[in-house]
């Protein structure tokens, strides 16, 4: 996979959530087993997946952003009509809110 194939929240994680998500699918999705690791409580690991979820979700938005912006330049540059770049945004807002 190249670099620019890598999604931007994946970019956007720090070597330690990094390693933490490694080590959460290893453990298949054990928050038990990932708290043995660490050496902290369940509630604890609990908090920092919920903080890294909101990571994900944060920078994931940022590539909704990005995707809409692209199809509007599409228009703008008139490679795609503003009828087809609304579907297009319409689908997509769809599928990214009822997967």
């Amino acid at each position: 996979m190249k670099r620019e194939d890598v999604p931007e929240w994946i970019l956007a994680l720090d070597k330690e959530s990094l390693e933490f998500i490694r080590k959460f699918i290893l453990n298949s999705g054990s928050l038990k087993e990932i708290s043995k690791i660490y050496g902290v409580s369940y509630p604890t690991v609990r908090v920092k997946l919920d903080k890294l979820i909101k990571k994900i979700e944060l920078n994931s938005k940022k590539e909704d952003i990005e995707f809409v912006s692209m199809i509007k330049n599409l228009v703008i540059d008139e490679r795609i009509s503003l009828d087809v770049a609304k579907l297009i945004i319409e689908k997509y807002i769809s599928e990214r809110v009822d997967p």
